[in-house]
């Protein structure tokens, strides 16, 4: 029971943490809307990159049970925790804060006629959020460990925070850094523990799978 609650607990941690490119960007594309669509676009947003980052781990979780993926998975995750590590020195959270609040606020950001349409914004931030949603693919898959269920009982909470609670979250990671730091030492250690099995699982690791291959040359 506690290994589930401290899964849950990492998954979300990692969601919330890796989260400042998704709202940093969308952040961008809404304050450059009229007022009256920026609430909408920031909504459909964040929702999207939410749901996307569910799709994808259902079918990295997948992929990562195919023997040699998973030693490659571990160094992907290794590329994550690098590049969360240059967001968080970079203060990626402040920016994406200071674009939400400017979306947010009526008198901030464009306030001219509209430049584009509603939807050809929510077709940018859809473009924008499949690619930053990748790294949180690797880090929830790795996290769930073939678990679908805790993979989307985690996930469902991250959606209802990052899409009613962006700002909020990014003001909580603004104002505590510890708890993105946090979340990098929470993917280093499962990036770790996934190289290792990577390489010794007797069921998907490198060694086992080269094994059996000599075995059957």
């Amino acid at each position: 029971m506690l290994e589930h609650i401290v899964d849950l607990g990492s998954i979300i941690i990692a969601d919330i943490v890796l989260s400042g490119d998704n709202a940093l960007i969308i952040g961008m594309a809404a304050a450059g809307l009229a007022p009256e669509l920026r609430k909408k676009a920031i909504l459909y947003g964040m929702v999207v990159a939410a749901v996307l980052r569910v799709v994808f781990a259902v079918i990295a979780t997948k992929l990562l049970g195919i023997p040699g993926l998973l030693l490659v998975g571990a160094l992907l995750l290794y590329w994550v925790c690098w590049t969360l590590y240059k967001e968080i020195r970079a203060h990626t959270d402040e920016k994406a804060l200071h674009e939400l609040e400017a979306a947010e606020d009526p008198e901030e950001g464009y306030t001219g006629k509209p430049r584009r349409t509603l939807k050809q914004a929510l077709i940018s931030i859809t473009i924008a959020d499949v690619s930053m949603s990748l790294d949180n693919v690797l880090a929830v898959a790795a996290i769930a460990d073939g678990d679908t269920n805790k993979l989307i009982f985690g996930l469902a909470l991250a959606i209802l925070l990052m899409a009613f609670a962006a700002t909020l979250i990014m003001k909580l990671l603004t104002r505590y850094p510890w708890i993105s730091w946090l979340g990098l030492v929470v993917l280093i250690y499962v990036a770790t523990e996934m190289l290792y099995r990577g390489i010794f699982d007797k069921t998907n690791g490198i060694l086992a799978f080269l094994s059996s291959s000599g075995v059957a040359g």
